[in-house]
């Protein structure tokens, strides 16, 4: 297979040491809320200049991917120059088309060219397999604010082929990148991403072990032994909870000169190149491809690698920081469409175990609450935090339970959910620490839950 993929040129716009630049640099990453964006670039490029519209002419960078059936990228080239984009498609667009159901823009397109994505994505997911890449299946919200600025209604994101297509064309893409300039002996902003430390992966383990599953002992742990362990739980009951503990056991990833490979994505070189109007990491990237392969002028200053540990930890530290903002303020927006739902009753899963009680996510809404210890039967609690467990008198708590609740408490002020127990928990017979789970327990005083 040949695929191209262009990104606009946000180097040939954002100058080293410019006003731009600086900007940039201070933000290192737009942010994405309910309501807004506030984009790292201003609008005039992040909308407009650097937007890739559809028959209008736009400067880019383009990856050249030259990949094999098997999906290993064999060689690759760096161009810059201008694309006309022949149409702008939604993932449902696409998808829809390789289903069978074409519209008039994916009809308009040459013959085949969707067919042949398909093709290059089915070789790429086959070597992501071979190699063991996790693939954390976590739902994604999709949010719709009304015309007087509240949430009016949520729904779960579809996740199609087309989805997972374009991710692993950026991926490809971001590889090419990481290996050209490692073959140049260029500073690259390496996207590193460690192994689970040692005491992460012994809770992971004692939790697994709990529900009759095994993490290899081993102090040099692959992501084929993950992507095995989700494997193996995808049409059960224990999915969303062994998802929500794998989760939790990984490091973060973050951004630094120095290379020690993406251990999700089973990767020894990678960076990222595929989105430099939202991140600044990219920018550095291309500056990095256009110097090395003197593409012309906004290159990589000749002394800017000096400064690439500090960037790295700049540029992780903003990462971390929209991610908390974005998180809070969806937090807010949630708190405040379910305050006016107080006193219904929500299917939910265990997300989170503590001394204090247990966290619940809504299937409905995918929001989070407390459900405090003191509202819980079966109290006192003991916390086993190796199994992600509360163990009470006659009844246990667990990560990944489904539970029954009633909405007590939302705060928009304080971001705050709370909950009291319909149903839930896991009877059990026999001693402490040797219990048998026979199933969910009604709570009395409880009606039939209502769904909404």
């Amino acid at each position: 297979w040949h695929a191209i993929v262009a990104i606009a040129d946000v180097a040939h716009y954002v100058r080293p040491g410019s006003e731009l630049d600086r900007n940039g640099f201070q933000r290192g990453n737009s942010c994405y809320f309910p309501d807004r964006v506030v984009p790292m670039l201003p609008e005039r490029l992040s909308n407009d200049l650097c937007s890739l519209r559809p028959g209008e002419d736009r400067a880019c960078m383009a990856a050249h991917l030259w990949i094999g059936k098997t999906g290993k990228l064999q060689k690759w080239q760096f161009v810059r120059g201008l694309m006309r984009s022949a149409a702008r498609l939604t993932y449902d667009e696409v998808q829809a088309h390789q289903d069978g159901n074409p519209c008039d823009k994916t009809s308009a397109l040459a013959p085949d060219v969707i067919e042949n994505l398909y093709g290059v994505y089915h070789a790429l997911r086959q070597a992501r397999l071979e190699r063991g890449a996790l693939d954390i299946d976590k739902p994604e919200r999709k949010v719709r604010i009304g015309e007087d600025g509240k949430i009016a209604e949520i729904t779960l994101r579809q996740r199609h082929d087309s989805h997972k297509m374009i991710e692993e064309l950026m991926i490809a893409a971001n590889v090419a990148s990481a290996n050209q300039l490692a073959e140049r002996n260029m500073p690259v902003m390496y996207r590193i991403h460690d192994q689970p430390t040692p005491e992460k992966a012994h809770n992971l383990r004692e939790y697994l072990q709990g529900i009759g599953l095994s993490l290899r002992k081993s102090p040099q742990l692959r992501p084929a032994d993950f992507a095995q362990i989700l494997k193996s739980v995808v049409d059960t009951d224990n999915k969303d909870a062994v998802n929500e503990a794998v989760l939790r056991s990984q490091s973060q990833a973050q951004y630094a000169p120095g290379n020690i490979g993406h251990f999700g994505l089973g990767l020894v070189n990678y960076c990222h190149f595929t989105s430099p109007i939202r991140r600044y990491a990219d920018v550095l990237v291309h500056r990095a491809l256009i110097r090395s392969l003197r593409l012309g002028p906004g290159g990589l200053p000749e002394d800017a690698d000096a400064g690439f540990d500090k960037m790295g930890v700049h540029l992780s530290a903003t990462e971390r920081r929209a991610m908390k903002a974005e998180r809070d303020a969806m937090d807010r927006y949630l708190s405040e469409y379910l305050a006016e739902r107080l006193g219904t009753e929500e299917a939910g899963k265990i997300v989170g175990v503590g001394r204090f009680g247990v966290f619940v996510r809504l299937d409905s809404v995918q929001a989070d609450g407390l459900l405090p210890a003191r509202r819980l039967p079966g109290g006192p609690f003991r916390h086993h935090e190796d199994r992600h467990e509360l163990e009470g008198h006659g009844v246990v708590y667990r990560l990944g339970d489904p539970v029954v609740v009633s909405l007590v408490e939302a705060d928009p002020v304080s971001a705050t959910v709370g909950f009291d127990l319909v149903e839930g928990g896991v009877a059990q017979r026999g001693a402490r620490g040797g219990a048998r789970h026979d199933g969910p327990r009604r709570h009395k005083g409880r009606g039939k839950p209502k769904r909404r």
